[in-house]
């Protein structure tokens, strides 16, 4: 579904504040549909603006700039902490692989083997 131009916004709200009619009148009249009236009408009243919000659509990040740098403080106290400890640590309430996306975008990787050489018994 296309975005409704910002002129034909204007004249939906416009028809129903002269009193051209009710919302659903409106919404038939301009072809468009009776929840977008409704959303048009609320969004003028909330916002005061009738154009587009694409920016402020879809999924809001759980971890946050603060949970980073939380991150960062306790990974360099302990940087033995398992995903389920960090997260009970910071206090949140996200999926594991979450925590695990957001820690390698900051490239802090957690590396399974300590600094040791390899052992040489071990088959090849």
């Amino acid at each position: 579904m296309k975005t409704l131009s910002l002129d034909l916004r204007q004249r939906v709200v416009a028809a129903y504040d002269v009193g051209e009619g009710t919302r659903k009148a409106v919404a038939d009249r301009f072809r468009v549909s009776l929840g977008m009236v409704k959303k048009l009408l609320q969004q003028r009243k909330r916002a005061g603006d009738l154009r587009p919000r694409h920016q402020f659509s879809g999924r809001k990040p759980l971890i946050l700039e603060t949970h980073r740098r939380q991150m960062r403080q306790w990974l360099g106290k302990q940087p033995g902490l398992t995903l389920a400890e960090l997260r009970s640590a910071l206090g949140l309430s996200c999926a594991l692989p979450a925590i695990h996306y957001a820690l390698a975008r900051m490239d802090l990787t957690y590396k399974k083997r300590h600094s040791a050489p390899v052992s040489n018994s071990a088959r090849t």
